[in-house]
């Protein structure tokens, strides 16, 4: 029976050494599938940022093209005045116009300021025109080079799209599976309700023939639970692992779930009778497979729940894919129709010739308000980060405040030290005369009880074994006075030491005052930045009423306005930088050092309260053994 009830104790610890290894597993899949979800997020930022970058470049290759027009138009009004210019000098040059006589001396005399003029004119057209040639190549040259960064961007976002599609099909496979998961657990509740109804309209149980074959029958059922139990969990391991599911994330078996499955297995055990059949006890197990299979299953459904709350707050947001590849269809059919857009545009401002300017005005005036937009969408989520790192600055200090009203309330329950020190032993008293005056044994004097002992060892009449007891007698008491010497000794050093927690526990307070400073002046740094987003709001929208109702600004003054906007971004940027983080340390230096310091004052008073109590009893005995001898003592 012994070797029975070993096997049967053996066999759960086999399984739950296999699930448990089970689960091991799941939980590394899990991590890697994280990791692969983190990697894909970095990439589709790249993306994002690439796409940004193309975006900025074709902005670019706009206005160079616009440029590019720009010097044609001028070329060829430079060619035309060249051609009007050369005419005139035929038509200056030609001897049928020459008028003999002086009159033609005149015109000649007259002219020649005139020829001298379109000469200067002329080379200076001609420097503007060689001038404009070389600007037309050094655009053109930078037009292919960004062509070229275009194809190689368009290239390297090419993978990246692919793998952003594979994550959406693979999200949809896990919403499927879960919608699979949902189906299986209705389907086993109402096989559970079958299985209820037909126990409960089964016959009477019959009776087994003898106690071996009852215990027989459990022993087979057992084994045979077990091996379904086992089958079915590696089946399901199986489904799992094939179909990139994952189960159980975090959360492993927990003492209620263990709890239930051998209150399960127990009822199973206790719920037969040796009155039960063979088939009536098949049927029986059944039911109960049913059931522990229909408890792990909504383990697994709860298990599948956290690990998706826990995929959503990693990822930031609901995930939801049918939600993301609408949105991207919709971003993307946005970004065809702005470019046929610009397209038909261009087209447009081609057939009708008309100038350019007014087209790269728009653009600057977009950009600069894209600018400030980003620039007011930053300033926003520095506050909201400035709001978490207020919010955990008090959440960290309602700890210390906590921990600090725990330790107030552990030294007032603790029994007060100053009760438990002793008094300084004066001058030709002994401790143990002391003790036992505070005792009330008042009719004892140890010095005069240590001489009688002394006499009465030097006797000569008693017999050798009570003369040794009383030499062992007077040895132990001289002891006990030493010893107890020495426990005054321990018990004032204790003492120094609780004076010393006291002064401590004051400096934490003293911290905690420091800390409801500091979080007052984050408050005022918050309001600071409430009010300097305020009034960068309230300069974008004056700039939007100037640009849209007075005169635009010159290239000069919008090349220092950027520049200006741009210095003082990048100043609030470094400043609150720079402060946040000489903040972050100092605060985690010092709630890492108050820990510390909690954690070694508790050890501290731990180990002192250990040594008290230990002290206490070693006096109680020396006493009460003390006491036993004199009330022995013939």
């Amino acid at each position: 029976m012994a070797k029975k009830g070993r096997t049967k104790g053996e066999k759960p610890e086999a399984l739950i050494s296999a699930l448990q290894a089970a689960n091991e597993d799941l939980r590394s899949k899990l991590t890697e599938i994280q990791i692969e979800l983190h990697q894909e997020k970095c990439k589709v930022d790249e993306i994002k940022s690439k796409d940004r970058t193309i975006f900025s470049l074709e902005r670019e290759l706009e206005s160079a093209t616009g440029i590019l027009q720009k010097l044609q138009l001028q070329k060829d009004a430079l060619d035309e005045q060249l051609f009007l210019v050369k005419e005139s000098e035929c038509g200056l040059g030609s001897p049928k116009r020459e008028i003999p006589g002086r009159a033609g001396d005149g015109a000649e005399h007259c002219g020649s300021p005139d020829l001298r003029r379109n000469q200067r004119r002329m080379a200076d057209l001609n420097s503007t025109i060689r001038k404009l040639e070389d600007r037309n190549s050094l655009l053109a040259d930078e037009r292919n080079e960004l062509l070229k960064r275009i194809r190689e961007t368009e290239k390297q976002c090419k993978p990246l799209l692919d793998k952003n599609k594979l994550l959406g099909k693979r999200n949809d496979e896990m919403n499927k599976t879960l919608q699979k998961l949902e189906e299986k657990l209705k389907s086993l509740v109402k096989e559970n309700l079958e299985m209820k109804e037909r126990f409960s309209s089964n016959p009477p149980l019959k009776k087994l023939k003898s106690l071996n074959d009852l215990d027989q029958a459990h022993d087979d059922q057992e084994i045979a639970f077990l091996k379904l139990q086992v089958l079915e969990q590696q089946s399901m391991i199986d489904e799992l692992t094939r179909r990139h599911i994952v189960v159980d994330t975090f959360f492993g078996y927990d003492e209620e779930s263990m709890d239930s499955e051998t209150s399960s297995v127990a009822s199973f055990r206790n719920d037969r009778t040796p009155a039960t059949p063979d088939e009536d006890l098949n049927q029986g197990l059944s039911n109960e497979e049913s059931e522990l299979r229909f408890r792990q299953l909504t383990r697994e459904y709860q298990a599948l729940q956290r690990a998706y709350a826990l995929l959503q707050e990693q990822k930031g947001g609901v995930l939801d894919a049918e939600m993301e590849a609408k949105a991207q269809e919709h971003l993307q059919a946005d970004v065809l129709r702005y470019k046929a857009k610009i397209e038909d545009l261009e087209k447009e401002l081609h057939l009708k010739g008309q100038d350019s300017k007014w087209v790269e005005e728009k653009q600057l005036f977009l950009r600069r308000n894209q600018e400030l937009l980003e620039k007011v969408e930053k300033l926003e989520s520095d506050n909201s980060r400035l709001q978490q790192e207020l919010q955990d600055s008090r959440d960290q200090n309602e700890l210390l405040e906590f921990r600090i009203l725990e330790l107030e309330e552990r030294e007032r329950r603790s029994p007060p030290f100053n009760h438990l020190r002793m008094h300084p032993f004066s001058e030709g008293i002994s401790a143990l005369q002391i003790y036992c005056m505070k005792e009330g044994v008042k009719d004892v004097c140890i010095p005069d009880l240590i001489k009688l002992l002394d006499i009465l060892g030097d006797n000569g009449n008693l017999r050798n074994e009570e003369q040794v007891a009383i030499i062992q007698a007077s040895t132990v008491l001289s002891l006990a006075e030493k010893w107890i010497q020495q426990i005054e000794g321990t018990e004032a050093a204790l003492h120094q030491k609780m004076m010393d927690l006291e002064i401590e526990m004051e400096m934490f307070c003293k911290q905690k005052g420091y800390l409801e400073e500091e979080l007052d002046y984050r408050k005022q740094a918050l309001d600071q930045a409430y009010m300097q987003i305020q009034e960068l709001e309230a300069t974008l929208y004056n700039a939007l009423q100037q640009d849209k109702y007075g005169e635009p600004l010159d290239e000069l003054q919008k090349d220092e306005l950027r520049n200006a906007v741009e210095k003082l971004r990048r100043q609030m940027l470094r400043k609150s930088r720079e402060y946040d983080c000489q903040i972050l340390q100092e605060r985690m230096e010092l709630l890492h050092q108050a820990h510390q310091r909690i954690r070694d004052l508790e050890d501290k008073t731990e180990i002192q309260r250990r040594q008290i109590k230990d002290l206490e009893e070693k006096f109680l005995f020396l006493f009460l053994f003390f006491s036993l001898a004199f009330i022995l003592w013939p």
